[in-house]
């Protein structure tokens, strides 16, 4: 699968992978930012964004449309950066194509399994109507139920297309739905042995201490930070402590 990608910049070649309901433009001024110095590509993950929608989502599979788009753009290696699901993906490309990773940047994110948390949300989406001139607000106020944060919400709704009438969901949600165990999972195996950057969120409960010998036994070069005061966006609360972690990273030699 050849995934939608938003590409900027020149230099040398960065992957950013979005999380779960996100998309390639969620990562805005961090992509501009990193683009002075690197050839840029925001990818769209199966079933998000423009990219095509399928079945299954094993870290696996979507690990190898990445790997299927790199090589399609010409690309025989990169540097991967990706926040939590993106994480998950990342991990999986270096474990399975290692060759095809330089530099791993994993965001908020450890190769566990995790409860099922998210897929409450996925069903209200599911079940909002999307009726002719559904506003923005109205999807907002649909959704509270199900999802009391106002941040999340806001996120959420962000991948309706409103541009058309009635608005329409741009995610592949019964394929997201039916891939939820595969998801919250982690399976892939190997090692890793190149550079590995591990960044967490301080207030965030995703990687936790016990995480890091399983780090360790995948990425045994992983390296750790916390972002104090963020929480699991960690990228887009604290984007300047973020982009301090990660150009110097990105920058080394070997």
């Amino acid at each position: 699968m050849i995934l939608n990608t938003v590409e900027m910049g020149e230099g040398p070649p960065l992957v950013l992978l979005h999380g779960l309901f996100g998309a390639a433009r969620n990562w805005g001024a961090i992509q501009k930012r990193l683009a002075t110095r690197h050839r840029v590509l925001a990818m769209d993950l199966r079933n998000h964004g423009d990219s095509p929608r399928a079945e299954g989502m094993s870290h696996a599979a979507t690990a190898r449309d990445l790997a299927e788009t790199l090589r399609h753009r010409g690309i025989p290696r990169a540097a991967v950066l990706g926040h939590s699901l993106g994480g998950k993906i990342a991990m999986a490309l270096a474990l399975g194509h290692g060759e095809m990773v330089s530099r791993l940047v994993v965001a908020d994110i450890a190769p566990v399994r995790y409860p099922p948390a998210l897929r409450g949300y996925v069903a209200a989406m599911r079940a909002l109507p999307l009726t002719e001139g559904l506003t923005r607000r109205e999807a907002d106020a649909a959704l509270e139920a199900a999802v009391p944060e106002a941040g999340i919400r806001a996120f959420l709704v962000q991948s309706l297309d409103f541009a058309v009438d009635p608005p329409r969901w741009k995610l592949g949600l019964p394929e997201i739905h039916a891939a939820m165990p595969e998801i919250e999972d982690f399976s892939a195996t190997g090692r890793y042995e190149g550079a590995t950057l591990v960044i967490a969120g301080g207030r965030s409960d995703y990687i936790r201490p016990e995480h890091h010998a399983g780090f360790r036994a995948l990425f045994p070069a992983a390296r750790f930070a916390t972002i104090e005061g963020a929480g699991h966006w960690v990228h887009a609360e604290k984007p300047n402590d973020f982009l301090a972690l990660v150009e110097p990273f990105l920058g080394e030699r070997g």
